[in-house]
């Protein structure tokens, strides 16, 4: 038989996701706090002899649209591929929940209700009543547990006997009106006689003008809401019948309905999770939320450094002996000086010196992911509600930038989840200024060099720093362009024990992408460069000083000079960095000729090779600087022109930043070398 699509469909953070992911396998990014799916997601599976299409749609509140993710995920239920809608919704917040059922009830679609997080409901000592529920509604209601994987065979059980049964109501909730037809019998939400005989009158006029329309009742309501994309689509004459928006009592009257829902269907409605209030006091306290946010970031970077150096010292040890082995093999079998100096000194130096840092971006990632499957992070965006406020955007705009501690990618592209265009734009240009994870192997290695028992203090006052640059571009954006009203509509989920499976994932899925990385264009770019370094227009060459990457590093020179960063073999890594920001690490491998640059012996001899050069702590710090606020890697680039666009903005973004990481480390510099 044919494939069934189902539309997996929910409010945000409601475990749509991780249901999703139960069921295909895939390994899609899944956090406890709202805007983390930015498209939708395609993934198949069989059940008994039929084969299904699943499709995780972005998390929205409404069929009423104002984000990007929200149209997407309306548009595609409008479209009609979808066979059958699985409502995701969370059980520990019911109430607001229903809204968005009775909505994609109104579609005329099957839907089945899967209540997820049934655990909560349980802890809380509260209970619903899984047979009065789907009586008042006229769907199938299952509870399931996407993270302990219960219900699940159940729930697609209900999807293969009703894919093709749209809602049958069987309560109504106020008396029956003299309406030409008798839409109790037809429908799950009925309004009160004045909205119902208004639809019915919009409902004969789309029929007359417009033939194409299949649910005709839920776009004659969008109409009576004065719903501006269904109204520029089909437009009548509203003249007399709804001259001003009908939306608010159409939203007053679902919630009535819900409202006697959750009182015939819950049970201990008013037990709530002390535990979250008594940590919120404290984590999303008004004086107390921001320096705690600090504190607890200062924490991880703690345990990174900490932690990770320990196990690094194993992985040093491993890729020396690596080198050496490879070199004596070489050697043995008779290969050329050239090619031995390209596989030692070119990429085992630059994807070696990359590999070492992997135990540190292990432990950063796996504190993230704990901090975002807790519940924690999407508290990050209400406590900065206040300070994106005063410069013309909601706390909402900080979620993007926080997924750019991860890596500015996703970030950039979860600027979708803000309504308004120029609030889009404005977060894409601060996002980058964020340190993503590729920054890390940089202030690991120059902090460790230059700042002995402080390394940890330096490398994490780069995150601070990040996150001011960020929001002082964004203040002085706003003083620029027009301010928007932005009021914050976020969930605060329950805290939760995060899941181990979730955060294996995503912590794989980072280290893979970081191995990805390492063996794709850092391998490249250390090749480049050493081809760059051993050869200039007479051939090859044993001066580094007369090769190509000499000539392309004076070039810069001058420029960096103010900044204390005016040499040649600085240059040339900053300018290999733009592939990847790891490949600056690499870089100085490859250009200083250290094959394990991240061992103690590699950096005690690029420190005495750079000291000798009058190479400082200052210097080392104006370097880390610049490569915290210069221009984003080639896939972040990428991403800004797709999410833009725009290749003037894009090139806009990259001057902005190249300026900015420019004027900061030499402002740092010729204030530091005249007072230090």
């Amino acid at each position: 038989m044919n494939e069934i699509n189902v539309a997996f469909v929910g409010n945000p953070n409601c475990g749509k996701t991780t249901l999703f992911n139960a069921y295909t396998g895939a390994r899609l990014k899944v956090a406890n706090w709202p805007g983390v799916t930015v498209e939708k997601k395609e993934g198949r599976m069989k059940y008994h002899s039929n084969s299904y299409k699943l499709v995780d749609l972005p998390g929205t509140y409404s069929l009423t649209c104002y984000t990007m993710e929200e149209k997407l995920t309306r548009q595609y239920l409008l479209d009609g591929d979808a066979d059958i809608i699985v409502d995701v919704a969370d059980a520990s917040s019911l109430e607001r929940n229903l809204y968005l059922t009775l909505q994609l009830i109104e579609l005329g679609k099957p839907v089945v209700l899967a209540l997820n997080m049934m655990d909560i409901v349980e802890q809380r000592g509260m209970e619903i009543d899984l047979h009065r529920l789907p009586e008042m509604l006229g769907i199938p209601v299952v509870p399931v547990s996407a993270r302990k994987k219960r219900g699940l065979d159940i729930l697609m059980h209900a999807v293969a006997h009703h894919y093709d049964k749209p809602a049958v109501p069987k309560e109504h909730h106020h008396p029956v009106g003299a309406h030409i037809h008798q839409h109790h019998d037809e429908y799950v939400m009925v309004y009160s006689d004045d909205i119902e005989d208004k639809i019915d009158i919009v409902i004969s006029m789309l029929e007359k003008k417009y033939r194409d329309i299949n649910n005709v009742r839920w776009y004659a309501i969008k109409l009576l809401e004065h719903d501006r994309e269904i109204m520029e689509r089909y437009p009548i004459d509203l003249s007399g019948i709804a001259d001003e928006s009908l939306e608010s009592e159409i939203i007053n009257q679902k919630y009535d309905f819900i409202s006697e829902i959750i009182s015939e269907v819950l049970v201990n409605k008013e037990r709530k999770s002390a535990a979250t209030d008594r940590a919120d006091r404290i984590l999303t306290n008004r004086y107390f939320g921001v320096p705690v946010f600090f504190l607890i970031m200062a924490l991880v970077f703690f345990l990174t450094f900490t932690i990770g150096d320990w196990i690094k010292g194993f992985f040093e040890g491993w890729i020396e002996a690596f080198s050496n082995a490879t070199g004596n093999m070489l050697e043995n079998i008779g290969a050329g000086e050239m090619v031995i100096s390209l596989v030692t000194d070119g990429i085992i130096s630059g994807v070696g010196g990359v590999l070492t840092f992997l135990p540190n971006i292990f432990i950063l990632f796996l504190a993230l992911a704990f901090l975002e499957d807790s519940g924690y992070m999407s508290r990050v965006a209400y406590v900065m509600d206040g300070i994106m406020g005063a410069i013309g955007l909601s706390g909402r705009a900080f979620i993007p930038m926080l997924l750019g501690f991860g890596c500015s990618v996703p970030a950039v592209m979860a600027s979708r989840a803000l309504e308004d265009p120029q609030d889009r734009r404005r977060t894409i240009l601060a996002t980058p200024f964020m340190s993503c994870s590729a920054r890390l192997p940089v202030y690991v290695l120059f902090s460790d060099m230059f700042f002995g028992k402080y390394a940890m203090i330096a490398a994490y006052s780069m995150y601070v720093i990040g996150v001011i640059t960020a929001v002082a571009v964004l203040f002085v954006l706003s003083k620029t362009g027009k301010k928007t009203e932005n009021d914050l509509l976020i969930e605060l989920p329950e805290y939760k024990t995060p899941s181990k499976r979730t955060i294996a994932i995503y912590v794989w899925e980072k280290i893979s992408d970081y191995l990805q990385k390492a063996g794709t264009t850092i391998f490249i770019a250390s090749v480049i460069l050493w081809f760059l370094l051993n050869f200039n227009t007479n051939g090859l060459t044993h001066d580094m000083g007369t090769s190509f990457a000499a000539y392309v590093g004076r070039f810069f020179a001058p420029v960096l000079s103010p900044a204390g960063l005016g040499y040649w073999q600085i240059g040339v890594a900053l300018f290999s960095g733009i592939a990847a920001k790891e490949v600056v690490v690499s870089s100085m491998g490859v250009l200083y000729g250290i094959s394990n640059v991240a061992a103690p012996e590699g950096m005690s001899m690029l420190s005495s090779i750079l000291n000798d050069s009058g190479f400082t702590a200052i210097n080392a710090y104006s370097m880390m600087l610049f490569c915290l606020l210069y221009v984003p890697c080639v896939a972040t680039i990428a991403a800004i022109k797709r999410e833009s666009g725009s290749f003037k903005f894009t090139l806009t973004a990259v001057l902005m930043q190249l300026g900015i990481a420019w004027v900061v480390s030499t402002l740092f510099y010729q204030v530091a070398i005249h007072i230090i």
